[in-house]
């Protein structure tokens, strides 16, 4: 690290948990975030501040006029540029010395797996509980650590799974597959705006945990949040034994899916 970057980090620096070490491990890392709307954009923001060194934006959709009374990382004048481009240029405003990667493609199998092979952290943060499913899986398959957040109207949640630990439960544990669930989009049932900021910025702080080992990450604990009353819940979770993803027992494909963002 050079003095601009220790003067940069400084307050990172300065925490006895942290230290020059911390940071240099952050500077050498990689995260996958698959979603660039309201969670991933405070999740990137967080992250690119705070130095990860490399950081790939997965979303295949643009910028709409809806998308501002949330989505922090874009702003007016992206308005119809696809999502991982304009987060990647406000990542650009914000730390010029990182490397920012825009996927604005919907991924597949091939490049789910790819990119999470890549990876040394991913952050789950779409609106599709299909397409979470999928990141599960492929992040079972390669067993690179995740982690998951969720918000819809005042309620969000956040959780993580590091499959580095072979006793880690995964998605799947937590959320079985229900076929015929329907799914609950902000765009029909709204979201309190700064609820995904919150829950965007914890999912940027327990990937930053888990990549540098600091701390203790929500592993095997679910939180959840109510944003009318601002109270907490945590709910603890065990891997489930009969899990057809993480026991070695699925025979599920990631496949074809399309994810959008919050």
């Amino acid at each position: 690290m050079n003095d601009q970057d220790l003067l940069r980090y400084s307050r990172h620096i300065l925490l006895d948990e942290f230290g020059i070490e911390a940071q240099q491990t952050l500077a050498d890392s990689h995260a996958l975030v698959i979603g660039a709307g309201g969670l991933g954009s405070a999740a990137l923001m967080y992250l690119a501040s705070a130095g990860m060194g490399r950081i790939t934006v997965a979303d295949s959709d643009v910028v709409d006029l809806t998308n501002l009374q949330r989505q922090i990382a874009h702003r007016e004048a992206t308005i119809g540029m696809n999502k991982a481009v304009s987060a990647k240029r406000t990542l650009g405003e914000i730390n010029s010395m990182i490397t920012v990667h825009a996927v604005a493609e919907r991924l597949s199998e091939i490049r789910l797996n790819e990119c999470i092979a890549a990876a040394d952290v991913v952050l789950d943060c779409t609106d599709s509980f299909a397409t979470r499913q999928a990141i599960n899986r492929a992040c079972v398959a390669q067993c690179k650590p995740m982690v998951s957040g969720a918000a819809i109207r005042f309620d969000g949640q956040i959780t993580c799974f590091d499959f580095r630990d072979g006793e880690s439960a995964c998605y799947h544990c937590l959320f079985p597959d229900q076929p015929n669930a329907g799914e609950e989009r902000c765009a029909v049932m709204g979201v309190f705006a700064p609820l995904v900021g919150i829950i965007g910025a914890m999912q940027a702080a327990e990937a930053l945990k888990l990549v540098t080992n600091m701390g203790a990450v929500l592993k095997g604990r679910l939180l959840m949040c109510d944003a009318r009353v601002m109270e907490w819940q945590t709910v603890k979770y065990r891997r489930d034994p009969a899990c057809v993803v993480c026991s070695g027992h699925d025979e599920q494909k990631v496949g074809e899916k399309i994810y959008a963002s919050i």
